[in-house]
């Protein structure tokens, strides 16, 4: 398999292969599976061709016609080819070529690639490439070694470029199934029968040259099967070191800080947040760090159950340390734990409670005497919670015995990430990672799979429905109109309203766009140019801030102790109000070029609205017309809060490749056939197998040569992708 192909198929194509398909070798090449098969009689629908298109159509010869050229000596040759769902395409060959119109005759089928273009209204190939399959005559005998791949009933249609068409790619796929030996079959000869999946060596044969439709689907089930055990064995395998940690355990103690926070609390946790505690204060109480995900729906309830940990460890003699995404995000934090702990938080201060301890903001904006004084609270021991941006793991931030690390939104907690906090603590501390976004179950297993996984689905009682509506700008200015005056009854009811635009924009943005991109759409709108549009305009005489991530940090913070505060009616901002940002008292949420955010983005903004009291509302303000893809998300993520049905969508939108790293780490990947959706059963049994094998021989020793294919299969780079997720 690791036969450079120039030794196989000659120098000039295995150049072309290699320039323009990234393929080096005959592994490469054998694992270069098919896009499609199309099958000689049926249909490849030409209707749905598009202009611009890079295709390749399985076509029957209609009619052909030679006319002279107009502009310059010579004929043309026109020949029209057509499928059974009744579309047409005109091929179109300049000069004279008779012996194109003796060889395309009436009634031959034929492979046909090249761009769509359209001349005069109809569709056409110019000088398309072509190969013509079966019935071939004395003279064309020449050629059937060139086109035996597609004797068969199903036509495999590979991945291609204009240089390297489909039927060479196939010529050469056939030249190193004939010539290279199979390679060995990695899979424990156990697992190949418990689960009925074929050689390796017939399921690479069969992908390429299926005798049959039901031997195709057992040969993409077994090379479906690798990828995803590969996958799963990578992350049970980490899982397994991981527990092998030693770390000092952090139960819980009677009479402490968290049962007086208990005591405390103005409102009665869920069951949900209860069962999550309960699992979470045992994780804690073991002898190895804890690795959980707590995900949640927006206001579930996840920092309350965040802040009783920390309690826990602090009550064990520890420190937690809570990192945030943004500066305003953890200062919005310190100040909600601050207003939940009261007294507890206010140790060495006169009013504090028995047991208390401090909690303490760490950030890039402290001036330098609050920063060292925050520095020696956290060196001593004195401040039991830490909250921070990532920057408290590297800027000489030094804990006296640090415990516990919630990591809050966006950030999975990798490589470089564990390392920084090996070195703050003198054994591995535990980790709690908190998303809101929900993680359909099969994502959970591929790209989470080696973290314990606990899920908030309640939400708290009082919390107040959001109503979502799509705004069409273009299609109906009117609705604009009445979207403004709705805010302003928000406002004069006493409420305040967020407005979210996909830009920051103002004079010297770097990423200042051009008038319009490469489809001719204007550029997305900026918080710098709708502020004052809207002052001058709509909302004329409301009390309006602007925040966004170019904004100092001193001023972010203002802004937003402003908004909270009560003192601005309407905040326009960017997605830095996305994550986590808590004001009760906004009910209303303008979001600007909605169709310019993906859908979790989008279901997290929703987020920010209904949080006290008052019902909310969300209006998704779009130019994109009824019909096309973008309006459909949109109308999608207006009719449901469910969180997990919306994942499941954005999923569907997005490459499955990125989920698995492919893209991200710049190399091709061989994980190609597996579809987090469509193979949920699929991966759930190839996690049970990974489990009992890592469980019998967690290094793999027993297994070279699975180990060997697993380290083909997710190399280096996407383990480490996997790991930081």
């Amino acid at each position: 398999m690791d036969t450079p192909l120039k030794k196989l198929v000659g120098e000039k194509t295995a150049k072309a292969l290699a320039s323009h398909l990234d393929l080096h070798t005959a592994g490469d090449l054998i694992y270069h599976f098919p896009r499609r098969y199309d099958e000689r009689g049926e249909h490849t629908d030409i209707r749905a061709l598009d202009v611009g298109e890079q295709v390749t159509v399985l076509a029957q010869v209609q009619r052909t016609a030679v006319r002279p050229m107009r502009q310059r000596r010579g004929n043309l040759l026109e020949v029209t080819v057509g499928d059974d769902s009744g579309g047409t395409l005109s091929l179109t060959f300049f000069g004279n070529q008779a012996w194109r119109e003796r060889e395309l005759r009436p009634g031959r089928w034929g492979l046909f690639a090249g761009k769509v273009t359209e001349f005069r209204g109809r569709r056409q190939l110019n000088g398309p490439e072509y190969v013509l399959l079966g019935d071939q005559t004395d003279t064309e005998a020449a050629a059937s070694e060139q086109i035996e791949e597609f004797a068969g009933a199903l036509i495999p249609v590979y991945p291609a470029a204009a240089a390297v068409p489909t039927w060479v790619i196939a010529r050469c796929v056939r030249v190193v199934l004939d010539t290279v030996a199979p390679p060995e079959d990695p899979l424990p000869a156990t697992v190949r029968a418990s689960r009925k999946l074929v050689g390796l060596g017939g399921a690479l044969r069969e992908i390429h040259r299926p005798s049959s439709r039901e031997e195709l689907y057992r040969a993409r089930r077994r090379l479906k099967w690798d990828e995803a055990f590969a996958v799963q064995l990578t992350l049970v395998r980490r899982k397994h070191q991981a527990a092998a940690w030693p770390a000092r355990p952090r139960p819980p103690r009677a009479g402490g800080l968290l049962d007086a926070f208990d005591a405390r609390l103005p409102y009665e946790l869920t069951g949900g947040q209860r069962d999550v505690g309960t699992e979470i204060a045992a994780d804690l109480a073991t002898g190895h760090p804890m690795h959980r995900l707590l995900q949640g729906e927006v206001g579930s309830g996840k920092t309350v159950v965040a802040l009783r940990a920390m309690l826990q460890v602090v009550d064990a003699g520890g420190q937690a340390a809570l990192l945030a995404p943004t500066e305003v995000l953890a200062a919005q934090h310190h100040r909600g734990m601050l207003d939940l702990l009261g007294p507890l938080a206010q140790a060495g201060e006169l009013g504090a409670a028995e047991h208390a301890t401090r909690v303490e903001l760490v950030t890039g904006s402290l001036g330098a005497a609050a920063r060292r004084r925050a520095l020696a609270e956290v060196a001593s021991g004195a401040a039991g919670i830490v909250l921070g941006t990532h920057a408290l793991l590297y800027e000489g931030v030094d804990f006296a015995d640090l415990g516990l690390v919630v990591v809050d939104e966006q950030h999975r907690f990798g490589v470089e990430q564990r390392d920084a906090l090996r070195a703050k603590a003198d054994q591995p501390p535990h980790v709690l990672v908190m998303t809101a976004t929900p993680i359909p179950r099969t994502v959970a297993m591929t790209v989470y799979g080696d973290l314990e996984i606990s899920t908030l689905s309640q939400l708290p009682r009082g919390r107040s429905p959001i109503a979502s509506h799509v705004v069409p700008a273009a299609e109906k200015p009117a609705f604009l109109d009445r979207a403004w005056g709705r805010l302003r009854e928000e406002v004069a009811a006493g409420h305040q309203a967020y407005v979210v635009c996909p830009r920051i924009g103002g004079v010297g943005a770097e990423e200042e766009p051009p008038a319009v991109d490469d489809t001719g759409r204007r550029p997305p709108l900026a918080v710098a140019e709708v502020a004052p549009l809207l002052a001058e305009g709509p909302l004329h005489g409301l009390r309006i801030g602007v925040l966004h991530g170019r904004l100092p940090a001193d001023e972010k913070d203002a802004v937003m102790r402003s908004f909270a505060g009560g003192e601005l009616d309407v905040l326009v901002a960017t997605t830095v109000v996305e994550v986590g940002v808590d004001v009760p008292n906004a009910t209303m949420m303008v979001v600007l070029d909605a169709d310019r955010f993906g859908v979790s983005q989008l279901h997290q903004l929703r987020g920010r609205v209904g949080r006290g009291s008052a019902a909310g509302l969300c209006l998704l303000v779009t130019e994109a017309t009824e019909g096309s893809s973008a309006r459909e998300r949109l109308d999608a993520v207006a009719s449901t809060t469910d969180g997990f049905k919306l994942a499941e969508l954005d999923l569907e939108q997005r490459r499955e490749g990125d989920v698995l790293g492919a893209a991200q780490s710049g190399h091709r990947s061989h994980l190609r056939l597996l579809s987090l959706l469509r193979d949920a059963d699929l991966i759930r049994d190839a996690r049970a197998e990974a489990i009992a094998l890592v469980e019998e021989d967690p290094d793999l020793s027993r297994h070279p040569a699975l180990a060997a294919s697993v380290a083909a299969l997710v190399d280096a780079d996407r383990a480490e992708y996997l790991e930081k997720g």
